[in-house]
């Protein structure tokens, strides 16, 4: 881990404030020495010593769901605009991340988590971990488009992307509008979007019901969050092969 990210996740400030206040101005020592660089590569065991305070190395990660209402971006911090940590009422906030992202007028389940690995794996494609939402649309679907982007995949016009849905259940679907479950595994921009504009709709209302094994909790109004159970932990770390490397 770089130096200066190390000291961010630790509570020191931003990357250029801690790079500006205490890397250049040889507050930081490594192992006992002075280190100026801020990207300096830290080793698992490296003592880190600030203003001759020792900062431990994490022993222990958090693991948050959020129940992410509409109105506020997924980000650690915007300039403009509210975002989903400011929702997080926690000592060791400033450590967190979210996983994976949903869009301003998006709701439901989003994970936020000190867990860089495991954050990693559940958005990467290789690992093809399921995403569920609830969609609802300005108008009626093309369902033979729909079936083709869950059998072999639709191309976009513009862009040329290649896009697939692993399942998907309708409820209606009128002249006015449809109502629908997917599921997807690939986690691209503007995933459900976009799918559904092939589709001949657009997306008025959408929410996130489910990450892997992991499905929104019932009890949380749009705004609240509490802390994953050891259970729920397990599952997704086993969803992505992490169970067996703990």
């Amino acid at each position: 881990m770089r130096l200066d990210k190390y000291l961010v996740w630790s509570g020191f400030g931003t990357r250029k404030g801690v790079k500006k206040n205490l890397i250049r101005k040889g507050a930081v020592k490594v192992n006992g020495k002075v280190v100026r660089d801020s990207s300096y590569k830290l080793q698992k065991g490296d003592i880190v010593e600030v203003s001759g305070e020792i900062v431990p190395w994490p022993t222990e990660h958090i693991y948050i769901m959020l129940n992410k209402p509409q109105g506020v971006i997924t980000a650690t911090e915007d300039d403009f605009h509210g975002t989903v940590m400011d929702l997080i009422d926690h000592p060791l906030v400033h450590k967190m991340f979210p996983v994976g992202r949903l869009d301003k007028n998006t709701e439901g389940l989003l994970i936020i988590t000190t867990d860089g690995i495991l954050g990693h794996r559940l958005i990467s494609p290789k690992y093809k971990v399921e995403r569920e939402y609830y969609v609802e649309t300005e108008g009626k679907l093309n369902e033979d488009m729909l079936r083709q982007a869950k059998e072999e995949g639709i191309v976009l016009e513009k862009s040329g992307t290649l896009m697939k849905v692993k399942d998907y259940d309708i409820i209606e679907n009128e002249e006015d509008g449809a109502k629908l479950h997917m599921i997807l595994t690939e986690g691209k921009y503007h995933e459900v979007k976009r799918i559904i504009g092939a589709c001949g709709s657009r997306v008025s209302y959408l929410k996130r019901l489910r990450y892997g094994p992991l499905s929104l909790d019932e009890e949380l109004e749009p705004g609240q969050w509490r802390e994953l159970t050891e259970e729920e932990v397990e599952a997704l770390k086993e969803t992505v092969g992490l169970q067996d490397e703990d």
